[in-house]
């Protein structure tokens, strides 16, 4: 019976222990914290997001997009619906994202929990790896005093993102000692800290917005609901573009940020419009001018902006007025600073690079009987249930591979 190591209890370690587990191997899954699926239980905001059904490559970040499409072309976001209603879960769906019908994380990190149990998975929870060899063909992992061995070794202890969950890096520094290397990790899904101090004027706002990152000569673009902080800027259009942000920071490229607060429009209609407001109500004064357009906060700093008087009235506006704030409206400009750190990041860029694996497999090309799944590799999603269908994609086919059994 082939023994099949995998390091990391989180998704993509749960699902290729199972999927191991499943094509007959003696199994032992390692995780440093106390329980498993840790970082799964505050996955979308403790609802858990478990995958999607709108899946095309162009929501995977990395350097192949090709190679995640053949991956999923092997075990997709059906047979991921399909493998959690066999483990009783009930699935509920909002405009494709889909979650459990209970509303509680736990019942995904349950699940899988129960299923590895039930296929006599060896639990070893609360165990720190202080070193992994391989030895004559076989895998060592060495915790104080006691040494777990396998034929196969699979890494899926994650990302540096989330550090509060568990999630310190230890698989780059692991992946590093077996001979593979890995590209410098940084924050990804997370928020941007602004250089104009006026952002903090709008803290706990929140509007709908075309967001806008121009990095040097390239621009990147999404569009929702965006929130304001005393730091900046947060939301899911700013967390989707913020691995752009991070990584033309990191090569000392300025980033700006530019939200149109009326995407639905035009600048010439917006200004058309905006003209019309004014000349209708014209004792109106300042933000109440803007009333029912956006939050009175917002109103004032794009009237800020504009560089028009709060006690201007509708009826002393000029069309130079009106120009000026149809431009802060369609534009209003952030300089980025950085990203917000690790321990704000859902997930990170960066990680083992696909070219170091010998296929869908999941196996290193470098160490023969070494998997690599999950975060731990140069892979990040979108937000919307795309890094854990990574998780259950990869892990699955790790696990099977593991095992002697893909594609079978």
């Amino acid at each position: 019976m082939k023994q099949v190591l995998v390091v990391g209890g989180g998704a993509s370690g749960l699902m290729a222990a199972i999927a191991a587990a499943e094509c007959g191997a003696k199994v032992t899954l390692i995780e440093k914290n106390k329980t498993l699926g840790k970082k799964l239980l505050v996955t979308g905001n403790g609802r858990c997001n478990f995958t999607n059904r709108n899946q095309s490559p162009e929501r995977y970040r990395g350097a192949d997009p090709a190679f995640v499409a053949r991956a999923l072309a092997a075990f997709s976001a059906e047979d991921t619906v399909r493998f959690f209603e066999r483990l009783g879960i009930r699935v509920k769906e909002r405009e494709g994202w889909l979650y459990p019908a209970s509303g509680q994380a736990s019942s995904i990190a349950d699940a899988l929990r129960l299923e590895a149990e039930r296929l006599h998975v060896k639990l070893a929870c609360n165990t720190q790896i202080r070193k992994i060899e391989q030895r004559d063909g076989r895998f060592l992992a060495k915790m104080e005093g006691w040494t777990y061995e396998g034929d196969a070794l699979i890494l899926a202890c994650g990302s540096k993102a989330a550090p509060q969950t568990g999630s310190d890096g230890d698989g780059y520094r692991f992946a590093e000692a077996l001979g593979h290397t890995v590209i410098g990790p940084s924050p990804a899904l997370t928020g941007l800290v602004v250089a104009e101090r006026d952002c903090g004027k709008l803290a706990g706002v929140r509007a709908e917005a075309c967001v806008t990152l121009q990095t040097g000569a390239t621009e990147y673009r999404d569009a929702g609901e965006v929130q304001f902080t005393s730091y900046g800027l947060s939301g899911i259009p700013v967390f989707q573009i913020s691995r752009y942000a991070a990584a033309a920071l990191a090569t000392g490229c300025s980033c700006e940020a530019s939200l149109d607060l009326l995407p639905e429009i035009s600048a010439e209609e917006t200004e058309r419009l905006l003209g019309k407001r004014v000349r209708a109500l014209q004792e109106r004064r300042g933000a109440d001018l803007l009333l029912g357009v956006f939050p009175e906060k917002l109103s004032r700093l794009l009237l800020e902006r504009a560089g028009i008087s709060t006690q201007k009235r509708g009826a002393d506006w000029a069309q130079p007025d009106i120009r000026a704030l149809t431009e802060q409206m369609k534009k209003l400009r952030f300089h980025i600073v950085k990203c917000r750190g690790f321990e704000h990041a859902q997930v990170c860029a960066g990680g083992v690079p696909l070219t170091e694996l010998r296929g869908i497999s999941m196996e290193s090309a470098l160490v023969p009987g070494l998997y690599l799944a999950g975060e731990l590799l140069d892979v990040d999603g979108e937000c919307g249930g795309y890094n854990l269908q990574w998780a259950w994609t990869s892990g699955r086919l790790a696990g099977r591979a593991a095992a002697g059994k893909l594609g079978q």
